[in-house]
């Protein structure tokens, strides 16, 4: 009897034992540690609004005891825990569910104990989660750039230099035609600028990529921080505040919670949803995304059946300077506010980050963007509430969300085979 043996738990592999994973196991330890430090601190009752939750009815200040409410919690999370532990002795696979559960166990124990035993702090349900949407706008559309050009074989640092000069381009010319609308033209127009800077110096003159991104990004800065300081600081007609308007979904817009939260956003919301749903397909399920995920894994495969490789990366390079671009519109007329210096402030970044944690795909970079953009509005929303924690503190969430979910989840993960890599 052949001792080679595979199972789909993962337990042994050709007759070797696989030793016990123990990432997920310490995290989940970590994370019910300060699920019960928060649970021991609970006192009193927390209030919540669900102002807006529905244009059915409303819903109006719950109020709940906190310590209740977060040893619940602290329940659900040492379930979570000791299943993560049993299946890792046992060398099984650990299902990313349970791991989400002791994460949410914690985020809600933490957003209950804010408000707690304080009856001026109220919790805004609705706008936390919808700010959190906003927010998440910039990273999706950065981290899809980031998809489209890593797949095709490109390294892009430079997103955070396009989403800048996005923004920068949106505000410039949607003021200049006096429309909103005309800026989510300027914007990926401006991102794509860039992108073809970055192409031609990656794929045509096949320099280090990552040195030129951050060269790029560095440029962006220059240039958009001179160009305000010279034309439009003082300007009241190239950098005016425009919004793009809210587009209401009917019927949908009055589903509790979700309507008010997804279908009650302005036009680059939808779009995102839209870019992200169709480029899953195509990457995977079209001669497009064929071609573009052959010349990132096999450019010498790809080029020996008629694949114009470094074509299909510079139209990937553009496409996603685009997408960037897009994406910088959010801070100017997606959030109605005029340009100022280093707008980005480092969304371009996370967005990489999104991305790796999404494991270049799409929805996952899209389920990535969306924790970030919520652990970005969480510091403002939780400095709105007064909460007992210095505001230096809670302008660092969404960095240290960022540093822990890529080292706690990302775990070893693999890129494009041929990203960097420069193809004759």
């Amino acid at each position: 009897m052949s001792a080679q043996v595979t199972t789909s738990e993962n337990q042994v592999v050709e007759g070797i034992r696989l030793p016990v994973q123990w990432r997920d196991p310490v995290v989940a330890a970590v994370m019910l540690i300060l699920t019960l430090v928060i649970a021991v601190m609970a006192r009193g009752e927390s209030r919540i609004s669900f102002a807006d939750i529905s244009g059915w009815f409303e819903g109006g200040i719950w109020v709940i005891s906190a310590p209740i409410a977060v040893w619940t919690m602290t329940v659900l999370s040492v379930v979570g825990t000791v299943i993560i532990w049993l299946r890792a002795l046992a060398r099984k696979h650990i299902n990313g569910w349970w791991l989400a559960l002791v994460s949410v166990a914690l985020v809600v124990s933490f957003l209950v104990w804010v408000v707690s035993d304080r009856p001026t702090a109220i919790l805004p349900v609705v706008s936390l989660l919808a700010g959190g949407l906003m927010f998440a706008v910039p990273l999706g559309f950065g981290a899809l750039a980031g998809i489209v050009n890593e797949r095709s074989g490109v390294i892009n640092i430079a997103i955070e230099g396009q989403l800048l000069v996005g923004a920068f381009a949106g505000a410039v010319v949607g003021s200049a035609f006096g429309s909103p609308w005309m800026g989510l033209i300027g914007a990926p127009l401006a991102g794509m600028a860039l992108g073809a800077i970055l192409a031609w110096f990656a794929i045509t003159f096949r320099t280090d990529n990552i040195v030129v991104g951050v060269v790029l990004n560095m440029l962006a800065l220059g240039l958009t921080s001179f160009l305000f300081s010279t034309m439009l600081k003082n300007s009241q007609h190239l950098n005016q505040n425009l919004k793009l308007p809210i587009l209401p979904i009917p019927v949908l817009s009055d589903i509790p919670i979700i309507g008010p939260v997804v279908f009650r956003q302005n036009i680059l919301v939808y779009l995102m949803f839209v870019v992200v749903i169709v480029m899953q397909f195509m990457l995977f399920n079209s001669r497009w995304g064929l071609r573009l995920r052959a010349s990132g894994e096999k450019p010498q495969a790809a080029d020996t059946v008629g694949i114009n490789v470094n074509r299909i990366r510079w139209h990937n390079v553009l496409l996603g300077g685009a997408l960037a671009g897009l994406g910088g519109a959010f801070f100017t007329v997606g959030s109605g506010l005029s340009f100022s210096k280093d707008m980005a402030a480092g969304n371009g970044f996370i967005a990489l980050a999104a991305m790796i944690l999404g494991r270049w795909n799409p929805t996952g970079a899209l389920a990535a963007a969306l924790l970030f953009g919520l652990a970005t509005n969480l510091g403002g929303v939780m400095q709105a509430v007064g909460a007992p924690i210095p505001a230096e503190y809670l302008l660092m969430i969404p960095y240290l969300v960022t540093i822990l979910a890529v080292a706690g989840f990302v775990g070893a993960v693999r890129p494009p085979a041929a990203e960097g890599k420069p193809y004759p």
